[in-house]
């Protein structure tokens, strides 16, 4: 009991700028736990870990020497830490820009019928591709922009449509071995170069494609469909996970509720908002005449 009227007390003493400064932090933890997805964030985020145990220990036990060589190498280790965090840190910025700024001021979203023309003509190419034994990258930017990964490829800047996107992956194009980006609806660039994922967790039996669709997924929140050369399997890969064997069906429908939900809800906010607004109005409108 004493401990709860002392935290009521506190609470009672906290003023709006305290409720702002824990709503700041809470939201840069959020931000900050996707950076601990990789397995290799994790083992540095545990050797630092362990570092600031063992000198807490030390101090403890007064054990000076190896103390004050851990304090000395945990404060050289800020630096090393920064440099090896640099694309993630990276990411995080960027992933920070795209949720703080505007997205409708922006243009980072399109309606949800234009989207759903771009997943139909993506995936009627797929189910081409699969048939044809094709190989294909194809990724779809949501709030990370992915500008880094534009300059390993070539700029498109082209409307999405099925024989596009089977030109570009066609085997003897000069650009079939790369990514594609889609971006704002639209082809953005293609002949990308992504990051390969180290998970252990993987199939061996996956190759360069698949892997380099995990590590996209891992580094950013973009949508990632794979279709593989060797058995024209479509695979999914969003959040570092991967779902393959996927039916065109099966396909369509996981890429429109990746790619549309948030559209859709918002819109249904929007219609909501006006008929409130409406009948409101004419609430008002019988009162007045009352």
């Amino acid at each position: 009991m004493e401990l709860i009227k002392s935290l009521l007390q506190q609470l009672g003493g906290m003023q709006w700028s305290d409720y702002l400064d824990i709503a700041l932090v809470a939201f840069l933890i959020y931000k900050l736990i996707p950076l601990f997805k990789s397995p290799s964030t994790m083992r540095i985020a545990g050797a630092v870990a362990a570092m600031v145990v063992l000198s807490a220990i030390t101090g403890l036990l007064h054990l000076y020497t190896i103390n004050f060589l851990l304090n000395q190498l945990m404060s050289v280790g800020l630096l090393a830490v920064v440099i090896l965090f640099q694309p993630e840190l990276r990411r995080m910025l960027d992933h920070l820009g795209s949720t703080v700024r505007l997205r409708g001021f922006f243009g980072a979203g399109k309606p949800a019928a234009e989207m759903d023309n771009v997943i139909s003509q993506t995936v009627a190419a797929c189910e081409v591709m699969s048939r044809e034994r094709v190989g294909a990258l194809i990724v779809f930017a949501r709030d990370n922009r992915l500008e880094e990964y534009f300059k390993t490829g070539s700029l498109i800047d082209g409307i999405v449509s099925e024989q596009l996107i089977r030109n570009i992956f066609f085997p003897k194009a000069s650009l079939h071995d790369g990514a594609m980006i889609i971006r704002d609806g639209k082809i953005a660039a293609a002949g990308c170069v992504l990051p390969l994922s180290d998970s252990s967790h993987l199939s061996a039996d996956l190759g360069t494609r698949h892997r380099a669709g995990v590590g996209m997924s891992e580094a950013s929140d973009a949508v990632v469909v794979i279709v593989s050369e060797e058995t024209g399997t479509i695979s999914v890969a969003v959040d570092g996970m991967l779902k393959r064997h996927l039916a065109p069906q099966t396909l369509e429908r996981l890429l429109y509720n990746e790619l549309c939900a948030d559209q859709e809800a918002e819109e249904e906010n929007k219609i909501t908002a006006r008929l409130v607004k409406r009948l409101r109005g004419l609430e008002r409108k019988d009162s007045n005449e009352k």
